[in-house]
């Protein structure tokens, strides 16, 4: 039984970097108010939040079951406090780090009527911040950090994010208020 616990537990960490990897790319998307082929530019946003709230559900799923598992030894706590772990106590402290920034986007995005969009947006950059701490967790503590399917799919992740990154900084990136004028 141990066994399905450590299995389950690296493919939904794996499943989940897939997933927040394309809500960050739907999360920009969104943003420029262009649309996606066949999409409509509402869908776009509404594709954002249901791919978060399955990438959520992954993400509850690697960490709970890496909690029943003897084996990966996390607590309640060190699921919480960042670098308290017992086993890889730097590299699950960043996930950990990742896993706090999540709990923080979804708290403001519950609460996004109550304070304000500019106050949700404010801490919504927080995301930019998550990835990174996701994608070095998988990278140092991810069992199959070695294979090189593992090495390929992570590094295709970080190009797609770098690459949306890079254009949402960049002079050519039109927020969507632009953009629904016509101004792209």
């Amino acid at each position: 039984m141990n066994e399905v616990f450590w299995a389950f537990g690296r493919a939904s960490g794996i499943v989940s970097l897939g997933l927040f990897t394309l809500v960050v790319v739907l999360g920009i998307v969104s943003r420029s108010g262009r649309p996606l082929p066949g999409l409509p530019r509402f869908s776009v946003a509404l594709l954002h939040r249901s791919t978060s709230l399955l990438a959520l559900v992954f993400l509850v799923l690697h960490v709970s079951t890496l909690m029943l598992d003897p084996h990966a030894k996390l607590s309640p706590p060190n699921v919480i406090v960042p670098f308290t772990a017992g086993w890889n106590p730097f590299w699950v402290g960043l996930g950990t780090v990742a896993f706090d920034l999540v709990i923080a986007l979804v708290v403001t995005g519950l609460l996004r009527q109550r304070i304000g969009q500019r106050t949700f947006r404010a801490i919504h950059w927080a995301a930019y911040a998550m990835w990174p701490f996701a994608f070095a967790h998988a990278l140092g503590s991810g069992t199959n950090a070695v294979d090189l399917w593992f090495q390929a799919y992570a590094w295709g992740c970080a190009a797609v994010v770098a690459c949306l990154i890079i254009w949402r900084l960049s002079a050519n990136f039109i927020e969507t208020s632009r953009a629904r004028l016509g101004r792209i």
